[in-house]
């Protein structure tokens, strides 16, 4: 029986599948390709009377831009090939959004159920203090953000572990991005990844041709939608969907079983539920399955895995009915699944785009902690003014006054939340355009993945040239 691949075997097929239509040698398609260095460390820390020793990474794929950028997740599934398949990712999907990083990415072999705050507290110090004194924290060097497993928490944890090291260095806060607005945060991080997958398919249904491949017509109103994995970018996702676009979640995945309602799932209340019981067992709407992977394989206009790497793998691609995937999770289909998808005529948004949403407000978030100003903050009454002045201009030219409710909402000027989804929408639609391009109109190119890759990759090899590569 054929061996399922890896999630590092699958990118690596991904990216030859694209770098077999780049017009550049093989030599630099191979330094692109490899890991520039991986650093594993491992520190003990003293816990409940006894010194416990705790395994970390921090690879770091290319530097052809710096700081290279990338989270750092807390999952016992952490290994070497997990974080250099991750923080490739990472330096084509900075590339795809035009977002100037390189990539890399972190990990801790550790289950942060395991612990108590205060000992994860000092778990992430201690990790943190090792990468720091290495430069694998650093703000203009390698400036992690929240994964799988981490949050805003862990980041200020980590920005005052740095801080501490480096008393003297003012760019300090800009050690790490994903913080809370207290500690050198920007407005609308906690939900941009999930925003970015929303803004990803407002941006696919506005090309009909698209719309028509996937056998689907019409807007976002009333689609189908089943979400594999309710943490952050599920539920941000999910509820973005389903409020501002009219989506239908019909159906919800979490480790200990799956939620299925045709007539649509209220996504506040079951994430409210979920806090509270640790899971969807014993939810009182819908229909409560058993084993929550099946949910894939249900009928439904969009799929979004958004939990773990090769959920959609060779065993149940062939099952899937979904018309189109979105991948809110890093690497939730495997190569094998890929292709099988693609025989299908599935149309699949890949993660290097869809969850690009982080990085994008991650790279926000460095610029105001080095600009040192919140955003809007110079400019937003002075657009209210000029708003108004216009206003009250055409009401004497009308002899009409305007709503009050239309006043209030168009003479309200920018404030930093409006100008960070600003400028995530931006970023979305013209990586969406610039990948289409190449799917659309290169002949050899024929999904979606293939386009991105390509498109990355055309962009880090030029890169590479400019250095004299």
């Amino acid at each position: 029986m054929e061996r399922e691949t890896t999630f590092r075997e699958s990118v690596d097929i991904m990216f030859d599948r694209a770098a077999a239509h780049l017009d550049i040698s093989e030599g630099l398609k191979h330094k692109i390709k490899v890991a520039n260095s991986v650093y594993a460390v491992r520190f003990g820390v003293r816990l409940r009377g006894d010194i416990h020793t705790f395994t970390g990474y921090r690879a770091v794929h290319s530097e052809h831009l710096e700081p290279v950028k990338g989270g750092i997740r807390y999952a016992l599934s952490v290994d070497q090939d997990e974080v250099e398949a991750l923080a490739a990712l990472m330096t084509y999907k900075c590339a795809l959004v035009q977002v100037p990083f390189g990539g890399s990415k972190g990990g801790l072999a550790i289950n942060p159920r395991d612990w108590d705050e205060d000992e994860l507290e000092r778990i992430t110090r201690r990790f943190t203090y090792e990468l720091a004194k290495r430069d694998l924290i650093h703000p203009s060097q390698n400036v992690p953000a929240p994964d799988m497993g981490t949050g805003e928490r862990e980041m200020a944890w980590m920005a005052d572990q740095y801080r501490r090291m480096n008393p003297t260095d003012i760019d300090a806060a800009a050690c790490v991005t994903g913080k809370p607005l207290g500690a050198g945060g920007i407005a609308g991080r906690v939900e941009a990844t999930g925003r970015g997958v929303q803004y990803a398919l407002q941006e696919f249904f506005r090309h009909d041709e698209d719309v028509k491949d996937a056998n689907m017509d019409g807007t976002l109103d009333g689609k189908r939608v089943i979400v594999q994995g309710l943490g952050n970018v599920g539920y941000h996702a999910a509820k973005f969907l389903a409020e501002e676009d009219g989506c239908k979640i019909i159906g919800v995945a979490e480790r200990d079983g799956g939620i299925w309602d045709e007539n649509g799932i209220n996504i506040d209340q079951l994430k409210n539920f979920i806090a509270k019981t640790g899971g969807v067992k014993g939810y009182h709407h819908g229909t409560c399955i058993s084993d929550g992977s099946k949910l894939l394989e249900e009928d439904c206009d969009i799929l979004i895995p958004a939990a773990v790497e090769g959920a959609i793998w060779r065993g149940n691609a062939p099952n899937v009915k979904a018309k189109l995937i979105i991948e809110a999770a890093n690497g939730p289909i495997t190569a094998n699944a890929d292709t099988i998808l693609r025989e299908k005529g599935v149309i699949i948004i890949p993660d290097m785009y869809a969850n690009a949403g982080g990085v994008t407000v991650s790279y926000f978030e460095w610029v105001k902690n080095l600009s040192h100003i919140r955003f809007g903050r110079m400019q937003r009454r002075e657009d209210e003014k000029q708003k108004l002045l216009l206003v009250e201009e055409l009401e004497k030219m009308t002899g009409q006054k305007f709503a009050p409710e239309f006043v209030e909402k168009f003479g309200r000027g920018a404030d930093e939340i409006d100008l960070v989804r600003s400028g995530l929408d931006d970023t979305m639609r013209n990586a969406y355009q610039q990948m289409r391009h190449y799917w659309r109109e290169v002949d050899a190119i024929e999904d979606m993945r293939t386009a991105a890759y390509y498109t990355s990759l055309k962009d880090v090899a030029e890169s590479y040239r400019s250095l004299g590569l």
